[in-house]
Parts: structure tokens; C-alpha cells; sequence
């Protein structure tokens, strides 16, 4: 789908000619002299339009206006999160089969997080899952303008928002990708494609490689499936060679029956969701293939299977991670912090500037926090803190969970260096404990996505998060880092 951002007033939007016109009404709304502030204007005083966020009124041919459809909708205070409400409750009209061009209007003052906000949410809104479904439910939305007083002043955010949406929607379309579509080797196919683009490069090993490395921990997780593993790495140089890359680790499980700590049978299908994390990873990379920061950044994904079969690991066996600690595998579905672990050592070889993992690691994360906010650990105050900042500024929102020693505890083992589970309580804390074990002295950060990765139930699908915090996350760091010297002529 193609976005253009317009300098376009109320007067203009009257004649803008297109399949649908929607425009968001803030507080306070002051109207011109042109049709459709006259419409506006009179829907508010009869009380047919209200400026709350989630109102809005449907008009068909419109007297004056040059739209087919029109959707009057408030959007409050006009910030990034009304905007959000606004559009999430007419998101339909963009899944309309005749709309295949549409102008969304934002009257008033506009913020550049509001225009950003559009771009994201129209695009959520009239994403259609195609891979395996017929080629006649494509999306029909082709085109969408974007009217603002002033498009100058919002510009950089307009352009931030379309890449982090090329990079929301590469995730979305490989998370809500069945397992048999989405193997490891599949995966790493996808990682391949992102190296076409400038900057980015690409290498896969494959369980001989992985052998060797000394992964013992991946190693035993992939054991269980006939399906080989891949260790994706991707890197993104985007400034001087001097500086230290920012390493995303990504969990790509991309099936998890539980392995023989089986899962139950209800919603199992909902585990192919379980690679969501190195999903993300390959979206923030396609989002950096469009901006192209003065940045660098490495991508890590252990993508792999977790199966029963009589090679898989059993509860109780020991085995021997990268970092040469031993582990006791007491709950065979506790699989994802396995292949992190050696990852998270590899990571170290790059001298990190931070490293941050994406999983969907716990249900006790969906306990803790819902759907709301990722969960999000940390071993330094200032990364924290900028994640924090990052999840605000893209509406991506994630909150600091503790990493007290005490929680570590219930991870002794009487036959390892550390077991793999601590019981129920605390849960995603203990997770993060477990990989902590396995980070050096570089600033560290968890994000638990399992409770926003996905939703299930009518809106069944990957939402591809977090890829809006993270790419607003290393844009923030970007600013800070000088850009890479263009070679001499």
C-alpha cells in the first residue's frame, strides 16, 4: 500500500476526489466556511458527532463534498493514542472492497506523533493475510492520502511511520504464517531477501556450524524435529565500522508442541506464533533497509522446532550451553530461554553498545501485563529507560519488571549449574533470571512479548510487535552515533 503526505486543508479535502474521506475532529474544533466544516459543525451541534475518540458518524454522497463516503470521526486531544482509538473504531471502512483509494483528513494542529499514528493504524487496519489464503481477499486499499495544515512540519514522521510499517507487516505476514510455511530454512529465506537491500547483509549456519560453535542448548531444543535448524545473523552497517552495534536477539521458535512436556490440544495452533520475536527482528531490519540510520545493528535468530520424537530432550537430562554451563532440563516446554542463551553468548563476540532479546517467553507474562504492554527487563537504567521511552513515542508500550537476585533462587538445580524452570511464581520473572546467567558485562535488556505479540479469539493474528518501539528505539540511538564517512571519489 502507498501513503503520500498532502498539505490539505478542509476547504481542499472538499474536493479531494477518492473512494473514502475521513476526517479526524479534535477538541475544540474550530470550523471554516467550507462544506465540510459546515457538516462538522452541525453534526456537533445536533449531537450526532461527538469529538471523544471512538465517535464517529458515516455519510454516503455528501452534498458539496466530492468523496463517495465520508467518515466523520473525533479523535480528542489529537495525540498518538486518540488517534489509535479513533481509527481502530471505524477500521471496516478500509476493509471495504470498494475503497481503494482514501484520503484521511486530521483538522486542526496536528502532531507529528498523530500523523505517525495514522499511517500505523490505517495500515493495521486494512492488513489482509494473503500467503496461504485465495488472491481474491487481497487487500483492495491501494493508495492513501494523508491531509495535514502543514505536510512540511510533520514530514520526518510521516516518512518514519511508512518504513516502520514495510517492517510491521514483513513480521505480521511471517508470524501469522502457518509452521509448514514458515520452517527454519523458510525463515532464513526471509532474512536472505532483506540482504538485496543496501546495508544489510546476511548469513545462515546451519546444525553443523551450530555443532561446532559449541550451542548445546539450541542444539538439544532442535533435537526433536526432522526439520534442521538455522542461526540467522543479519547485520545492518549503517556507521563507521568503530562502532559498537546494537545486537537484537529474536526467539524463532516456529512451532512449539511443549516437545515431551506436550502442550495441551486447545489453541496449539496459536503456537506457530512462537517465532514472533525473530519475526520482529526481521521487520525492524526491513524498516532500517528504508531509513538507513547511522547505526549498526546485528540480528540474531536461533529458529528451530521444539517436537516430541524418541530423539528429543527428556525432562531431567543435563546439557551444556556455549557458556559451558550445564543446564537440567526440567520442563521441556521452557525451550525458548535454551536457544537464547547461546545465543546471547554469541552475542558478546560483537562488544555490544546493548543487546536486547524478543521472545514470546512466558504465560506469566500474559498474567502480568495482558495485552497491553510487552513485559521488560533490564540490567541497565539507561537502556530501560530508553525502551520505555521508545515503547511511548511509538504508542508500542512495554513496562520494567524487576531482576532482584532473590528471584533466582528456584533455578538451582541439584545435577546443573542452573535449572530451566523456578515454578509458577514469578514466572516471567524467573525467565529473565535464567537468561541473565548468560549475559556479560554489556547493557542487557529482555522484552517478554508474549501477551502482545499475537492476539487470539475473532481477531486472530500476529500484530507485529514490537517492531515500532525497537525501530524507534535505534533511531534514538542513531542520533547519537556519527554517521559512516562516504569513501572518497
Amino acid at each position: 500500500m502507498n501513503f503520500d503526505l498532502k498539505t490539505l486543508d478542509l476547504s481542499g479535502a472538499v474536493s479531494e476526489k477518492c473512494d473514502l474521506l475521513v476526517l479526524l475532529v479534535p477538541e475544540g474544533f474550530q470550523p471554516g466556511a467550507d462544506a465540510l466544516s459546515t457538516l462538522v459543525a452541525l453534526a456537533l451541534k445536533n449531537k450526532d458527532l461527538e469529538t471523544e475518540p471512538g465517535k464517529h458518524l458515516q455519510l454516503y454522497h455528501a452534498p458539496g463534498i466530492a468523496a463517495r463516503r465520508v467518515v466523520l470521526a473525533g479523535m480528542g486531544k489529537g495525540d498518538a493514542r486518540a488517534v489509535r482509538q479513533a481509527l481502530a473504531a471505524i477500521g471496516p471502512v478500509f476493509k471495504a472492497g470498494a475503497v481503494k483509494r482514501a484520503v484521511v483528513c486530521l483538522a486542526g494542529v496536528v502532531r507529528p506523533g498523530a500523523v505517525a499514528s495514522v499511517v500505523q493504524n490505517v495500515a493495521h487496519a486494512s492488513y489482509v493475510y494473503t500467503t496461504t489464503k485465495p488472491k481474491a481477499e487481497a487487500r483492495t486499499l491501494g493508495r492513501v492520502v494523508v491531509g495535514v495544515a502543514d505536510a512540511d512540519g510533520v514530514a520526518d514522521a510521516f516518512a518514519h511511520a511508512v518504513a516502520v510499517v514495510a517492517g510491521v507487516e514483513y513480521a505480521r505476514e511471517w508470524g501469522n504464517r502457518p509452521a509448514n510455511h514458515a520452517t527454519p530454512a523458510l525463515l532464513a529465506d526471509a532474512a536472505k531477501a532483506l540482504a538485496k537491500h543496501p546495508g544489510v547483509q546476511c548469513k545462515v549456519m546451519g546444525p553443523a556450524e551450530v555443532s561446532r560453535l559449541g550451542m548445546g542448548a539450541f542444539l538439544a531444543v532442535a533435537r526433536g524435529s526432522e526439520e534442521p535448524l538455522r542461526f540467522i545473523e543479519l547485520r545492518y552497517s549503517g556507521a563507521a565500522k568503530t562502532q559498537a552495534p546494537v545486537v537484537l536477539v529474536g526467539k524463532g521458535i516456529t512451532f512449539d508442541t511443549g516437545g515431551i512436556s506436550i502442550k495441551p490440544a486447545p489453541e496449539m495452533d496459536e503456537m506457530k506464533f512462537d517465532m514472533c520475536g525473530a519475526a520482529s527482528v526481521l521487520g525492524v531490519f526491513r524498516a532500517l533497509a528504508e531509513l538507513q540510520p547511522a547505526i549498526n545493528v546485528v540480528g540474531l535468530v536461533p529458529a528451530c522446532e521444539n517436537m516430541p520424537d524418541g530423539r528429543a530432550i527428556k525432562p531431567g537430562d543435563v546439557v551444556t550451553s556455549m557458556s559451558g554451563q550445564t543446564i537440567e532440563i526440567l520442563n521441556t516446554d521452557a525451550e525458548g530461554r535454551l536457544i537464547l542463551c547461546d545465543t546471547l553468548t554469541y552475542a558478546a563476540r560483537y562488544k555490544p553498545a546493548a543487546v536486547v532479546d524478543i521472545a514470546t517467553l512466558t504465560g506469566a507474562c500474559v498474567i502480568a501485563l495482558g495485552g497491553v504492554r510487552s513485559g521488560m527487563f533490564a540490567t541497565d537504567d539507561a537502556l530501560a529507560d530508553a525502551l520505555l521511552q521508545a515503547g511511548e513515542a511509538a504508542d508500542d508500550l512495554c513496562w520494567r519488571l524487576p531482576l532482584d537476585e532473590d528471584y533466582a533462587e528456584g533455578l538451582k538445580s541439584h545435577f546443573a549449574d542452573v535449572g530451566n524452570v523456578a515454578g509458577r511464581p514469578g514466572g516471567a520473572v524467573t525467565a529473565a533470571k535464567f537468561l541473565q546467567r548468560f549475559v556479560g558485562e554489556f547493557p542487557w535488556a529482555h522484552l517478554d512479548i508474549a501477551g502482545t505479540a499475537w492476539k487470539s479469539g475473532a481477531a486472530k493474528g500476529a500484530t507485529g510487535r514490537p517492531v515500532g518501539l525497537l525501530v524507534h528505539y535505534l533511531l534514538g540511538q542513531a542520533a547519537k552515533v556519527p554517521a559512516r564517512r562516504a569513501p572518497k571519489a
